[in-house]
C-alpha cells in the first residue's frame, strides 16, 4: 500500500525522515516484522512496544509509528509520531485491510453469560441455512468450519482486522464476534462496523478489572454505541428484556431495538417451556407468528440463548420459520451443559459456569431430572476477581454435594482460592481440594447410581494454567477413567 494513502487519515502527526514509498505489512509484534513493514509501538500491561522498535528496524521495518521520538536512524526507517498509538492502530489497520467489516454482516454478542452459546448458535444457524460464516471468540477463530486458535475472547485490534480480512478473502460474508468487556474498554474493536449487537445478561464478574457493576455495565454498553449514527444502514440492537440493563442499553443507540424475553411480552417471547433430559421445547411468539420450537440445548438459560440468536438473525432478514426448523439439528455448544456420553447409570455434564448467576442456572437446569443427588464441582481462577468467590459457592450450595477447587490457579495458592470459596457454602456437604485433577477424581469416587454430576468452570478448555504454564487437563477424561474403574 502507498504510504501516503496509509497515513492520510492521521491528522496530528510529526514526521521524521523520508517515508518509504510503500509498506507491505502492519505489525505490533517486533518478532513478526518482515522487510518493508510498518511497526506500531503499543503500550501493554507488561511490555512497551517502543522498547522493541529498534529490533523491528533490524528485521526490516521501514516505518515506525510511535508516541515519542525514538533513537532510530532516519536512514534506516522513517518515524511518524502520534498522540495515541492505539487509536492510530485502529485507523491504520482499517485502512490497510480496506475496511473489510463494511463489506460483511457483522454480529457482536456481549454479556456476562451466554456469549459463546449465542455467538455459536448464530454462526451454526447461518451455515445450516446455506450461508458462510466466521466466528471469533472463546473457542478460537472458526473460519466457516476451519477452527484456528486465538489467545483471547476478544482478540487484539490488529488480529481482529486480519480475521475479518481473511474471512472476506475466503468469500465469507458473515462475521460473528464474542465481545468481552475488556475488549471494549481496551479498544480492541475500534473501527469494526457492527450490524447487529446482542446483549445476553449482566451479573457479577470481572470486578477486579471494572471495580463496580456500573462501570462493568457501561463497558458492555460501548458495543451498542458502536452501531453508530448512520440511520441509512439497517442495524439493530437485540436486548434481553428480562435484564435490568435493557433500558440503559436501548438508550445507547438510535437503531431499532429488538427485544426477547422468557418473563415478559417481547418481540421474541418463550412460553409453555418443557425441559427434558436431552431436549427443550417451547412455544415461540415472534413478529412472524407462533412456532413450536425444539432444541437439543438444555436448561433455562439456553431458552434465552436461542431467543437471542433467532432475534439476531431475524434482524438481518432471516425467516423465523427457517430458523426454528434449522435449530432442531444444532448440537449443544462445546462445554456448555454438554452431556458426556457414558454407559454408567449416572449423568455427567461439562459446563463453563464461572459466575454466581451461571452456577445457579446450571444446577437448576438439571433439578427437574433429579432422581438421587446432584454433585457439583466448581473452581475459580487465581489472581482474578476474588469478590465473586463466596457468591459462587453460595449458589453451588444448591447441589447436594460440592467440591471446591481451582480453574487456572496461576500464581495464587490452592488454599487461598478454596478458602475464599468456602466462605459462601450454605451446608456442610462439601470438600476443598485445590488440585483440580484430584478434585474430579474425588467427586467421581462419591458418585452413586442416578446421580447428576456437573463439572463447572472449564467448559471446553482442555488445559489448566499453573503459574504461567498451560498443562493438559480434561474433566471428562478423568471422570470417564474413574467410571471405568468403578462401574
Amino acid at each position: 500500500m502507498k504510504t501516503n494513502e496509509f497515513i492520510e487519515n492521521l491528522k496530528i502527526i510529526k514526521q521524521i525522515g523520508i517515508l518509504p514509498e510503500e509498506i507491505n505489512e502492519l505489525e505490533v509484534d517486533s518478532r513478526a516484522v518482515k522487510e518493508g513493514a510498518a511497526f506500531i509501538c503499543q503500550k501493554g500491561y507488561t511490555v512497551d512496544g517502543h522498547d522493541f522498535a529498534g529490533q523491528a528496524v533490524k528485521q526490516g521495518a521501514k516505518l515506525i509509528i510511535s508516541e515519542k521520538e525514538l533513537d532510530i536512524s532516519s536512514a534506516e526507517a522513517a518515524q511518524v509520531i502520534v498522540k495515541n498509538s492505539s487509536r492510530a492502530l485502529a485507523v491504520l489497520s482499517d485502512r490497510f485491510y480496506g475496511s473489510p467489516s463494511n463489506n460483511m454482516n457483522v454480529f457482536g454478542v456481549t454479556g456476562t453469560n451466554g456469549k459463546t452459546s449465542v455467538s455459536t448458535l448464530i454462526h451454526e444457524l447461518i451455515r445450516k441455512l446455506g450461508g458462510r460464516s466466521a466466528l471469533s471468540g472463546t473457542i478460537g477463530f472458526d473460519l466457516d468450519g476451519d477452527l484456528r486458535q486465538s489467545a483471547n475472547t476478544t482478540s487484539d485490534l490488529l488480529t481482529t482486522q486480519r480475521m475479518i480480512h481473511t474471512a472476506e478473502k475466503h468469500g465469507v460474508d458473515n462475521m460473528i464476534f464474542e465481545v468481552s468487556s475488556h475488549g471494549l474498554v481496551e479498544g480492541r474493536l475500534w473501527g469494526i462496523d457492527f450490524d447487529v449487537a446482542v446483549f445476553t445478561n449482566l451479573s457479577h464478574d470481572h470486578l477486579d478489572y471494572h471495580h463496580t457493576m456500573e462501570h462493568y455495565g457501561y463497558a458492555k454498553g460501548l458495543l451498542f454505541s458502536q452501531l453508530g449514527q448512520d440511520l441509512t444502514k439497517k442495524k439493530a440492537a437485540v436486548l434481553n428484556l428480562d435484564d435490568e440493563w435493557f433500558e440503559r442499553f436501548a438508550q445507547m443507540t438510535p437503531h431499532e431495538v429488538i427485544s426477547y424475553s422468557m418473563e415478559k411480552q417481547a418481540d421474541f417471547y418463550a412460553e409453555d417451556i418443557q425441559y427434558m433430559s436431552d431436549r427443550t421445547y417451547y412455544k415461540l411468539l415472534s413478529p412472524e407468528g407462533e412456532f413450536q420450537l425444539e432444541t437439543q440445548l438444555l436448561g433455562t438459560f439456553n431458552v434465552s440463548n436461542t431467543l437471542a440468536a433467532i432475534a439476531a438473525l431475524y434482524a438481518k432478514g432471516y425467516q423465523v420459520s427457517d430458523l426454528v426448523e434449522a435449530l432442531k439439528d444444532i448440537a449443544p455448544v462445546s462445554g456448555r451443559m454438554q452431556l458426556v456420553p457414558t454407559e454408567a447409570p449416572l449423568s455427567i455434564y461439562i459446563d463453563y459456569a464461572h459466575t454466581p448467576d451461571a452456577i445457579e442456572k446450571a444446577i437448576k437446569s438439571v433439578m427437574p431430572f433429579k432422581k438421587n443427588r446432584i454433585l457439583f464441582l466448581i473452581g475459580t481462577g487465581g489472581n482474578r476477581d476474588k469478590t465473586k468467590r463466596p457468591a459462587m459457592a453460595k449458589m453451588a450450595s444448591l447441589a447436594d454435594y460440592v467440591v471446591l477447587t481451582t480453574d487456572d490457579p496461576r500464581y495464587e495458592s490452592y488454599d487461598s482460592i478454596t478458602s475464599d470459596l468456602e466462605k459462601g457454602m450454605m451446608h456442610n456437604g462439601y470438600a476443598c481440594i485445590g488440585d483440580r485433577g484430584d478434585a474430579v477424581r474425588h467427586l467421581m469416587q462419591q458418585a452413586e447410581p442416578d446421580d447428576i454430576i456437573i463439572f463447572a468452570g472449564k467448559g471446553h478448555e482442555d488445559y489448566q494454567i499453573i503459574e504461567s504454564t498451560k498443562y493438559p487437563h480434561s474433566d471428562s477424561d478423568i471422570a470417564l477413567n474413574v467410571i471405568a474403574e468403578r462401574f
